[in-house]
């Protein structure tokens, strides 16, 4: 039996790890976007207790909704489960019938899809 092309056994794990990479970094700079946006506009939308919580929750949001990232993939890059990604998701979505909060949201993905255009995510 041929044995498998070396090559190929060492570039995956590097692939690997680059898209490990871009989608954490990805993450990171939505949750940041997301702190940076809910400062600027602090005094027109109200966020509950947990302040840290609910960035998290609209970062995964928008990773999940608007630059569509599978929740599997948004888990990972928070260190989270899907199962929290889909819950953030709800909890988001649900409070979209605040017309400030809606606005907020609305502002976050604007700027996202600028910075990740829809379609620039890395593949496997």
């Amino acid at each position: 039996m041929p044995e498998p092309c070396a090559c190929t056994s060492l570039e995956t794990p590097t692939l690997t790890a680059a898209l490990k990479r871009a989608r954490d970094a990805r993450c990171r700079m939505v949750r940041s976007l997301t702190v940076e946006m809910l400062a600027l506009s602090a005094d027109r939308v109200r966020l509950r207790r947990d302040s840290a919580c609910k960035v998290r929750q609209i970062a995964m949001y928008v990773c999940h909704v608007t630059l569509r990232m599978p929740m599997v993939e948004v888990g990972l890059g928070f260190g989270r489960d899907r199962t929290t990604v889909s819950h953030a998701c709800n909890v988001v979505e649900d409070r979209r019938d605040e017309p400030h909060f809606d606005a907020l949201i609305s502002a976050i993905e604007r700027v996202a899809t600028l910075v990740f255009p829809i379609g620039d995510e890395p593949h496997a």
